[in-house]
């Protein structure tokens, strides 16, 4: 395979590595390994911990610098010393406030948290992260960044995406580790805008920091180091999700203005003729269902019809029918057609999940259902909604990952499955 554009990328990253050798490798959590020092032409990424939000806190495990903008040392602070970081009085400003001193330290930013040992993790809001912090300020508050190596971040990813520790589904969690990677790598500088590449979050990836890690997931993960998978040479759109339920689903029937690219095409997950002969069987949400009485869903719909459709839907008013008006080609729900006491409202499928929630603080799992509806009185007195799988649909099933590596599957083997005409590279 020719040399990947993406290594030119990586080339000019590869300097900022650096930075973190020798100098970041914190000790390990409970149940973790220690991170290596960063591989050659390893890259750094930039994930927001924190955004834009009034005040953050920010520490070590043990000593570390404050360093300003030009790198002169603002600070030498000892171990477990928490700081408090807020908007100072200029557009650039922050202050930094610290429990033993009375006066607060007003400097332009961004200001760099850096551990003196490589033993030491760096903290900020409870949680223990590996490589160093960066604080900037946001458009009205604060931002706290983690400047990391990549394969510290995909270690921490992984574990929180697919920790499972059990040795007959590793080449799934290799899998996955691949897959977190090529994420990362496809959408560095996602967010640059708001000084960061990643949220740390479902808007991107979950990265919890170090206190996810567990032992065996770092092993798998490094036993992937420096590999994603790729198109025409280039970072894939590696998405993932929890269950298929049958069949992943093409990326240009679920999202909004996707591209339709042919490596995230749906994918049977089905082995057998039986009712359960599908990689994913073993997931809770291979079948589920859900119910709401007429009252309990036109109070859901009160809050997310607005949400949803804006100022169209503002007073939705008495649900009096429902039905599924369009399914894609693996049966999801593309429109759902709500009428009420005010009108009709088409919701699209990338809407569906939070419209239609089974509770006011969780999404429905997936929108591969069937609807029954029950009338009663020219109204709707029971709404049952049969489904099965969790997630998008597009991309890598993660339960049915593990079923495979179970029935034998490489990780390699997993990965041209789900993101078909792919092949895997390697970016260091």
């Amino acid at each position: 395979m020719t040399a990947p554009r993406w290594r030119a990328w990586a080339a000019a990253l590869a300097a900022g590595a650096a930075l973190l050798a020798g100098s970041c490798m914190p000790p390990p959590s409970p149940g973790a390994a220690p991170a290596p020092p960063p591989a050659r032409g390893e890259p750094l990424i930039r994930i927001g911990l924190v955004v834009d939000q009034p005040t953050a806190t920010f520490g070590a495990t043990g000593q570390y610098w404050v360093f300003g903008p030009d790198s002169g040392i603002l600070a030498v602070v000892g171990p477990n010393v928490t700081w408090t970081v807020a908007p100072g009085s200029g557009m650039s400003d922050l202050r930094l406030t610290r429990p033993d001193r009375p006066v607060p330290l007003d400097v332009a930013g961004p200001v760099t948290v850096r551990p003196m040992s490589g033993a030491d993790l760096v903290v900020t809001g409870g949680h223990r992260y590996r490589g160093e912090l960066e604080l900037v300020r946001g458009s009205v508050g604060v931002t706290v960044v983690n400047r990391v190596p990549l394969e510290a971040y995909v270690q921490s990813v992984t574990a929180v995406e697919l920790g499972v520790t059990d040795p007959a589904v590793r080449q799934a969690v290799m899998a996955q580790a691949v897959a977190a990677r090529t994420f990362a790598v496809h959408f560095l500088g996602r967010r640059r805008a708001l000084g960061f590449d990643l949220y740390a979050t479902v808007a991107d990836q979950v990265y919890p920091g170090v206190d996810a890690e567990t032992a065996p997931v770092t092993a798998a993960v490094r036993a992937t180091a420096g590999q994603v998978e790729t198109w025409h040479g280039q970072a894939i759109e590696a998405l993932f999700f929890s269950t298929c339920g049958w069949s992943t689903e093409a990326a240009d029937q679920v999202f909004r203005n996707a591209p339709n690219v042919p490596y995230l095409r749906a994918v049977s997950d089905r082995f057998g003729p039986g009712k359960r002969d599908y990689y994913c069987a073993a997931s809770p949400y291979f079948r589920w269902t859900e119910r709401w009485t007429g009252r309990e869903l036109t109070a859901i719909l009160d809050r997310t019809l607005p949400a949803a459709l804006g100022a169209a839907a503002a007073q939705p008013g008495q649900v009096t029918g429902i039905r599924v008006a369009k399914t894609t080609p693996t049966g999801r729900v593309a429109e759902l057609e709500i009428t009420t006491t005010t009108g009709t409202f088409t919701v699209p499928i990338y809407q569906v999940r939070a419209v239609l929630r089974p509770a006011p603080d969780s999404e429905l799992a997936s929108t591969l259902f069937q609807l029954y509806v029950k009338r009663q009185g020219g109204g709707v007195a029971e709404v049952t909604a049969a489904g099965a799988g969790a997630g998008h649909g597009v991309g890598m099933c993660q339960w049915g990952a593990m079923g495979r590596a179970r029935a034998g599957e490489s990780y390699r083997q997993i990965l041209t499955t789900y993101y078909p005409g792919t092949e895997l590279g390697r970016l260091y």
